[in-house]
């Protein structure tokens, strides 16, 4: 069973660096950038696992064409946990497309629980709306 999250008050929102690739996701922007230096520098922060590329979302709302050719789906997508149980990618839609067009079953994530992925929030707004939301949905 998952817990509530208290919110820290010292919390200081991820650092957003010229180039960085951030994903939107409504309110939430998480550095992507950051999450992938991070889990190169400290291999043991999350374990790649494969997950069946049919649980995800089929239609994105902007594919680029071109990109989805070039891409490798050898390199992991990243998933948070938004609500408990429930995951979003929030990197590789384009790998997941790809995926998907060549009938592949599975691709490798990594997927990041609340406590992995709020230090890579880029608000402070953000992530007080992210531990009312978590909380909320816990009490449904």
């Amino acid at each position: 069973m998952r817990k509530k999250i208290k919110i820290d008050n010292g919390f200081n929102p991820c650092p957003v660096d010229s180039g960085d690739e951030l994903y939107p996701n409504g309110i939430f922007e998480f550095n992507i950038t950051k999450i992938l230096e991070h889990i190169q520098r400290i291999p043991d922060f999350i374990t790649a696992e494969n997950v069946p590329v049919s649980d995800f979302y089929k239609d994105f709302s902007s594919i680029n064409e071109d990109h989805v050719a070039s891409t490798d789906i050898s390199i992991p997508v990243i998933l948070a946990e938004i609500s408990p149980g429930r995951y979003n990618l929030i990197d590789g839609n384009h790998r997941m497309e790809k995926a998907r067009r060549k009938g592949i079953r599975t691709l490798v994530a990594y997927k990041l629980n609340p406590e992995q992925h709020i230090q890579f929030l880029t608000s402070k707004k953000a992530y007080v709306a992210f531990i009312e939301y978590w909380n909320n949905k816990l009490k449904k």
